[in-house]
């Protein structure tokens, strides 16, 4: 997934950041605080992370540790008026990939952004698996056994957040996010569609594992077929 997530709560700031990263062709969605960054990075396995520090509900360094105990890896550009040296080390030792100081080029943040978008994250499997399946995001591809598929780039984010809550439900709106974004308008049957799409190629590839619907809650990739 080449989104990232944009933590600024200066409404002007976080716009003029936005556009030049999409000028970049790098879609990116914005959060105004703390807690309604940590409710989405939860679901959405997001390139990179831009996290200022000074928010209205804490400090931006918080949400990367809270991050990091969750053994979530996503990297991370630190934003700061503050140009001290052990503000800058506080920061990196806190979990942080990259800091820069306030004010800031755009093209210095967008060249940075792009760098970190090409670190590989630590945590994370390179090719995530669950059950008999596995992905490989740079081929855009599902794996089962000696079989291969092509997922389109929506299909593939979808899976990759089913296949990372390794049978646990994940929420209808928190699909639509990983596949989509938050800031693209989605028809109400697009997902729909994708599972559907889903569904045929975990069957021609041979796998077991079936996308179910546990109904009023989300869905789940499940061995056992009944919805529940």
């Amino acid at each position: 997934m080449n989104r990232i997530a944009l933590v600024e709560d200066h409404a002007r700031l976080a716009e003029l950041v936005r556009q030049a990263l999409q000028a970049a062709g790098i879609p990116t969605d914005v959060f105004p605080s703390l807690e309604a960054a940590w409710r989405a990075l939860r679901d959405m396995d997001y390139a990179a992370m831009v996290v200022d520090r000074g928010l209205p509900d804490g400090d931006g360094l918080a949400l990367v540790k809270r991050l990091r105990a969750a053994g979530l890896a996503t990297p991370c550009l630190m934003l700061t008026a503050r140009d001290a040296l052990h503000d800058r080390v506080e920061g990196l030792e806190a979990g942080a990939d990259d800091y820069l100081t306030k004010p800031f080029p755009m093209e210095e943040l967008v060249a940075r952004v792009r760098a970190l978008m090409r670190r590989p994250a630590g945590l994370r499997a390179e090719s995530p698996g669950y059950g008999d399946i596995r992905l490989h995001p740079d081929q855009g591809l599902l794996a089962c056994q000696t079989d291969t598929v092509t997922l389109a780039p929506a299909e593939l984010q979808i899976l990759l957040s089913l296949v990372r809550h390794e049978g646990r439900t994940v929420r209808r709106g928190a699909l639509e996010a990983a596949a989509w974004g938050l800031s693209e308008a989605v028809t109400p049957n697009a997902l729909d569609v994708a599972l559907h799409r889903l569904r045929r190629k975990l069957l021609a590839v041979g796998s077991v594992l079936q996308i179910v619907n546990i109904r009023s809650h989300g869905y789940a990739l499940r061995e056992d077929p009944v919805a529940l």
